[in-house]
């Protein structure tokens, strides 16, 4: 499991990189826990600190319910990425198109989640078969007080 605790080399003002990556097969390839609803900023930043030996991201396809904008287009330090949408039934998901032609599908844990709520959906999202769908898994670590 790949977990990035790295110093943002960004000049944005974030904070580390907020992902978690699985190393088995299961339904979902990690979380990403971004630090606002804003995509265009935040799918930069994970593209921009993606763990270079996990490959190179090229387009996004994610839910336009999860975000407060809807960019086709995000601006990177190389250059920019393509990116679209699907229905809302997919809540709480980006998949990633990689350079080596993999489909990556991480959950997109909420960014107003508390540091508990946070910790836990990343722990959750490498978690073989924790919940039936990012949905569930969400619900799952905000219904436990602890």
């Amino acid at each position: 499991m790949t977990t990035t605790d790295h110093p943002s080399t960004s000049t944005n003002g974030l904070l580390p990189l907020r992902l978690r990556l699985s190393e088995s097969a299961h339904p979902l390839d990690g979380g990403w826990w971004p630090q606002s609803p804003l995509l265009a900023v935040e799918l930069g930043h994970l593209v921009d600190q993606f763990p270079a030996d996990r490959g190179r991201i090229l387009r996004a396809v994610y839910c336009p319910a999860d975000w407060e904008d809807a960019p086709k287009r995000v601006t990177t330090a190389r250059g920019y990425i393509e990116a679209g949408t699907f229905g809302r039934e997919d809540k709480h998901v980006v998949v990633l198109s990689m350079s080596d032609r993999r489909k990556l599908c991480l959950v997109v844990i909420p960014s107003g989640l508390t540091p508990n709520q946070g910790a836990a959906a990343l722990e959750a999202s490498v978690t073989p078969y924790f919940a039936t769908s990012p949905t569930a898994l969400l619900d799952k670590v905000t219904e436990d007080p602890r």
